[in-house]
């Protein structure tokens, strides 16, 4: 995963906060007031959010994360990072235990609506797959008839799950395990046939297995999954700021635009980098 310490995003972010017509105390008073963002992620997948053997947060979430520090503070390193199970990292939004969710999180209606929240734009697009131990001999999703899947709960992939199974008349067993470390060890300790998250989160496992080349990605993609950084309903001026932080980054990684080469991208004649600012 690329870094996204981009100086054009403290640029736009800032933009938006100096151009703000309504000044009602909100998320940004109160980041501002504390001097740091309180970024909620997953507590461990590798390439989304995971600490390295010094502790130190890495991947594409904890990327997004920093981004948004330095759009506000205009320092990446502001910001506290809060582990969060797929149960947990709702209500630990609506609760302003954080202040913003980035942490691989389906953008649903019901989320939107009935929860309150707001999903930003989406920087990952994903599916649900299955990994399967290699020895089953199994090579499609619909010869897991009768098998124990291991799943979190409090998804969307359980919800999936269940749709897919009934769909093909198929018995399946529930291993249930809220904690993504420990839903991984109970698959590769043997006690499931099978694990089920986004694709994403399976070639993570995966990688980390030790004989990674013992497991195999069984080939069908059951949903969609747009995943997008989260704020609570009805804070427009943060909204905008996460919003358009993420988009500055995405469209910055397609034009080229790093921390390294930021100044010079500055002087450009192309009205592209400029779009947003």
């Amino acid at each position: 995963m690329k870094l996204f310490k981009l100086c054009v995003v403290a640029m736009v972010a800032a933009t938006l906060i100096v151009t703000a017509s309504v000044a009602v105390a909100g998320t940004l008073d109160e980041v501002r007031a504390k001097g740091f963002i309180q970024v909620g992620v997953n507590g461990g997948v590798y390439g989304f959010s995971m600490p390295d053997e010094k502790g130190v947060w890495k991947g594409l979430d904890v990327d997004t994360g920093r981004a948004i520090a330095a759009a506000v503070f205009g320092d990446a390193n502001k910001i506290k990072f809060t582990a969060l199970t797929a149960v947990q990292r709702l209500p630990a939004l609506q609760s302003k235990e954080i202040d913003v969710l980035c942490r691989n999180t389906t953008q649903t209606l019901t989320r939107e609506t009935v929860n309150g929240l707001n999903f930003c734009h989406v920087n990952y697009y994903d599916g649900q797959g299955f990994l399967v131990p290699k020895k089953l001999g199994i090579k499609s999703a619909k010869e897991l008839g009768g098998a124990t899947i291991c799943v979190l709960p409090g998804t969307t992939t359980e919800m999936n799950a269940a749709d897919f199974f009934r769909k093909y008349n198929m018995k399946w067993k529930p291993v249930v395990i809220e904690q993504t470390a420990e839903l991984s060890k109970a698959f590769f300790a043997g006690r499931c046939d099978c694990l089920t998250s986004d694709a994403s989160q399976l070639a993570a496992h995966r990688s980390v297995a030790r004989n990674p080349d013992d497991y195999v990605l069984l080939p069908e993609i059951i949903s969609k999954e747009p995943l997008c950084p989260v704020v609570r309903h009805g804070d427009d001026q943060w909204y905008d700021i996460v919003n358009w932080t993420v988009m500055a980054t995405l469209e910055a990684e397609e034009l080229g635009i790093t921390s390294k080469n930021v100044d010079k991208m500055l002087k450009s004649k192309d009205p592209n980098p400029t779009f947003a600012l």
